[in-house]
């Protein structure tokens, strides 16, 4: 009778664990570090920078309204430095910095159809406001911003595997539940003088849900 008893305790006691394990539920956020090349669709842009793209960096927050679908905002920062030709003065010039600051609004739809899932594919776009500066030595600086849309797509790559042991302290410690490595083509469009200021930026970064 007493070997059926410990029997049923070692059956039952793996259940009871279990059972008490907290369920998790679904992240409702999503946080986005990222940075790349951007190519400006401006033309001669490589005769004049004397390279074919410029650095970006970027940010976004985003809303789960589904688990695939969110709504976000995006900023970012891009940055160049070269002699001659300066775009939105329309002129010649000297040394030349411009810079270029995007805003954007959008919608994205992430296709995750499992937690564990290894490789998530997304789209999403929306609306840009791009902001401008540009700079010519003994010239002043023109500054303005333009309206416009943005298009981005990409592949993101679950690094929870990689490390059990960091994964649960990242969700034990800041509630995050997934971590991923993702790369992404975007494309802009924004005008201003008959100035396409946006192009196409290849990127790669870090996404954290929570």
């Amino acid at each position: 009778m007493k070997y059926y008893l410990l029997l049923l305790v070692l059956v039952l006691m793996p259940m009871r664990a279990y059972a008490e394990d907290p369920v998790l539920g679904r992240p409702y956020w999503s946080l986005e570090m990222k940075g790349g090349l951007f190519e400006p669709a401006l033309p001669d842009w490589a005769h004049y920078y004397s390279r074919r793209d410029m650095p970006e960096l970027d940010l976004s927050l985003a809303y789960k309204v589904t688990r695939r679908v969110e709504i976000g905002i995006e900023s970012g920062v891009l940055w160049a430095k070269g002699q001659g030709y300066a775009p939105l003065h329309g002129t010649l010039g000297g040394s030349v910095n411009y810079d270029l600051y995007p805003v954007n609004l959008f919608v994205l739809v992430r296709g995750v159809m499992d937690e564990n899932q290894w490789v998530v594919p997304y789209i999403g776009g929306g609306y840009t406001k791009m902001f401008y500066s540009e700079k010519i030595e003994g010239q002043g600086s023109v500054k303005g911003s333009a309206n416009g849309y943005h298009a981005r797509g990409g592949l993101q790559f679950l690094l929870d595997g990689l490390d059990d042991s960091a994964a649960n302290s990242l969700y034990g410690d800041y509630g995050i539940f997934h971590t991923y490595f993702f790369i992404e083509a975007k494309y802009t469009h924004a005008v201003v003088a008959s100035s396409n200021l946006g192009g196409t930026s290849y990127l790669a970064g870090l996404l954290f849900e929570f």
